[in-house]
């Protein structure tokens, strides 16, 4: 596998050989100073650029960054929709494992892409168009200190995904089941991220997708979050449904109590009606 110099010195090669490329910049978590190191981390890298459209015209430019195993060309593809953005990305994986997210974006939009993201290191300035910023930064994706709006949406969301799991097991539906499940397990985790911030502050990151949070929460709240992916099984998924009812109330009564939040009365009347249906 190449090493970090080696990558970083093809991309910035790239970029000073090619006269269209003026700035190149780096979000993710290679320019996350909170990030654990791995070589398993993508380069996610932006090339401001002059024009765009001699590059969509032929891949072949992409040949110089080594073989690629597979790509994926997001705003190029009709299942899932581009986000809109005025931006082209390819997503390679190479034979030797490295990964490089590389977004194609006009010189026009550098003054707004600055302003997105505190994770940002600008690796190549060719004319000095960026000014001093501040240093790289995960402050972005701190846990949010929940408001009594955000704590009762969260709560609500959950107890209302938890009748559609419930319609699910009684239709013996159990794709639609857990797909709810899956819903309810991020309204779960979000409580469980407050509880952490809780005992431990508001100012740093669980990561995307929660995949910090192992690290924060106690080993019997880890196994018993990890039980409710146990749902292979129309009885499986009934049974996880429960244990996430459960942990989802203790961490939010929690929460609640320390925050000084009002609890929603919904609880039991949503139990109730789960357990006349689905036991």
């Amino acid at each position: 596998m190449r090493t970090e110099p080696e990558m970083f010195d093809l991309i910035l090669n790239f970029a000073w050989q090619d006269e269209r490329v003026r700035v190149v910049a780096m979000n993710g978590s290679r320019a996350n100073p909170n990030a654990p190191r791995d070589a398993f981390q993508d380069y996610d890298i932006v090339f401001a650029v002059t024009e765009m459209d001699s590059f969509l015209a032929d891949d072949g430019w992409l040949e110089f960054f080594g073989r690629r195993i597979i790509m994926q060309k997001p705003e190029g593809m009709e299942l899932f929709p581009p986000d809109g953005k005025n931006r082209f990305s390819y997503l390679m994986l190479f034979e030797d494992g490295n990964r490089i997210d590389l977004s194609l974006m006009p010189l026009g939009e550098l003054e707004h892409y600055l302003k997105e993201d505190s994770i940002l290191r600008i690796l190549l300035d060719k004319d000095r168009r960026v000014p001093a910023l501040p240093e790289s930064s995960d402050n972005d994706y701190w846990i949010n200190r929940p408001t009594p709006g955000m704590f009762d949406d969260c709560c609500n969301e959950f107890w209302w995904l938890s009748t559609y799991v419930a319609k699910g097991l009684l239709r013996n539906e159990l794709p639609y089941a857990n797909a709810h499940l899956d819903y309810m397990r991020n309204q779960l985790m979000t409580m469980l991220s407050w509880q952490v911030g809780l005992e431990k502050g508001f100012d740093f990151s669980i990561g995307k997708h929660f995949k910090y949070l192992e690290r924060h929460v106690s080993d019997p709240t880890w196994q018993r979050l990890c039980a409710t992916w146990n749902a292979s099984s129309p009885t499986a998924c009934n049974q996880a449904l429960g244990r996430m009812l459960i942990l989802f109330r203790e961490a939010s009564q929690d929460v609640a109590e320390r925050f000084g939040y009002i609890y929603p009365e919904y609880d039991n009347r949503i139990s109730d009606y789960l357990w006349k249906i689905v036991g």
